[in-house]
């Protein structure tokens, strides 16, 4: 890439303007050829951020080829059309143009980043790579090789092996149950044939969510989303149905050498639309996010030493939920530090949170949220994830208003219905001392 253009995209991307997280004005956008999108007109430098998304992700994984769509998504860049992957590559370089693709469980994304000037340029590299990829054999070999160092290196991890097994248990033949890196064998097995086809199978118009933020207006952005994808398939593979949470309570010890434990815990969720998302939001935030406010913080580390971090969140995904934690403990002190997430549990359930924790737990999230709006790249994530979990133009601007609206009573009642301390589940990894397996493994 010219160094002076390389300089130039360095400095617009740690420039890129911040809009006001009140005043982000969204334009819901409709191509001539029925795409749809979001839209932030913010035309003060001359930079777009656009933020792409396919429903599905590697949950879409044909049977007996796990890993597929993982090993697809990291081999895009590798070349399209007449360009292997060093003259793609180089050509995206010199545009002073950023596109990175990636999967999840629950959607493949794609980043890109460009100058207005090259809009066109970038986007047509972009094009190409979903439209056209190559697929080379010798970059899946290359990339073949990467994802198999990545799988052996978490089969001696302690929290991937705690979470892989959680999932195990949870989610059984789901593909949530299995890791979307798939195993050493599924990987071998994966020829380039099984790259298009993985391709096909989720990147389709039917799943397709679109966002962008910058100097980029209605008109332009219409015609773009159609250069993008008027040549991508309709639809794409079935996607999972939900599976439901019936792991009961109990405790599955994993051997494993090491001088601590890891203990991946959970339990049944609560859905994105229920309407009680948000006091159990709030309740979780209180329990176990914020870092040292957090009452197991306080329990587990600064009143007995038992661990240098825990957690516990809310996770409604696509097709489950879950409300689950982590904590890691010596050998000697994690059946003592599992005693106190039971009993902190137990507690939750009975008594709900107090005022005060309530309080305090509404100033943070409430005085965090506009900060995440720092810049058009972070805006246009948040934007696509706000389609996914269809929450609406309006949502940004009202979401404080949902978090001050929980009252003390509201938490009580949902923490009486869904925190479950005989229905958690823990997965210890390491060598414990004073924990025998229970019922649910």
């Amino acid at each position: 890439m010219n160094a002076l253009k390389r300089i130039a995209c360095g400095l617009i991307i740690a420039l890129t303007p911040m809009v006001a997280w009140a005043e982000v004005e969204i334009e819901e956008v409709r191509s001539p050829g029925g795409v749809e999108a979001w839209l932030v007109n913010e035309p003060s430098i001359p930079f777009v951020a656009l933020e792409i998304r396919f429903k599905g992700g590697a949950s879409l994984d044909a049977p007996g080829k796990r890993g597929a769509i993982n090993l697809m998504s990291a081999i895009l860049e590798e070349g399209a059309g007449e360009m292997d992957a060093r003259e793609w590559a180089a050509a995206r370089d010199s545009l002073a143009a950023s596109i990175n693709f990636d999967v999840h469980k629950d959607a493949l994304t794609i980043s890109a980043r460009f100058l207005t000037e090259n809009m066109d340029e970038a986007a047509e590299l972009l094009r190409l790579a979903m439209e056209e990829p190559r697929f080379d054999q010798d970059a899946l070999d290359r990339v073949r090789a990467q994802v198999q160092s990545i799988i052996q290196s978490d089969a001696n991890d302690p929290d991937k092996i705690a979470g892989n097994t959680w999932d195990r248990l949870a989610w059984g033949d789901h593909p949530y149950g299995s890791d979307s890196n798939g195993t050493q064998e599924s990987v071998a097995a994966l020829t380039r044939d099984d790259m298009f086809e993985a391709k096909a199978r989720v990147m389709a118009r039917d799943r397709l969510y679109v966002s962008a933020v910058g100097d980029i207006d209605a008109e332009r952005l219409a015609g773009l989303l159609d250069s993008l994808f008027a040549g991508l398939p309709e639809e794409g593979a079935e996607l999972p149905e939900h599976v439901d949470y019936t792991l009961p309570g109990g405790l599955t010890v994993v051997p494993y050498e090491t001088p601590q434990s890891v203990v991946a815990f959970g339990q049944r969720g609560i859905t994105r639309d229920d309407p009680d998302f948000f006091p159990v939001f709030i309740m979780m935030q209180i329990m176990g996010g914020g870092g040292f406010n957090s009452r197991l913080m306080e329990e587990v580390r600064e009143k007995r030493g038992l661990t240098y971090g825990i957690y516990a969140y809310v996770a409604p995904m696509d097709y489950a939920e879950l409300i689950g934690g982590s904590v890691a403990s010596a050998n000697g002190r994690v059946a003592q530090a599992i005693e106190v997430v039971r009993a902190e549990w137990a507690k939750l359930a009975a008594e709900g949170v107090t005022a005060e924790e309530l309080e305090r737990a509404k100033k943070y999230l409430t005085g965090a949220y506009p900060l995440r709006f720092d810049g058009n790249a972070r805006i246009a994530n948040i934007l696509v994830g706000l389609q996914m979990e269809e929450l609406g133009v309006d949502y940004i601007e009202n979401r404080n208003s949902f978090v001050e609206a929980v009252t003390v009573e509201d938490i009580k009642r949902v923490a009486a219905e869904l925190i479950d301390p005989e229905g958690l589940h823990f997965v210890v990894v390491g060598a414990p001392e004073g924990l025998e397996e229970t019922a649910g493994n």
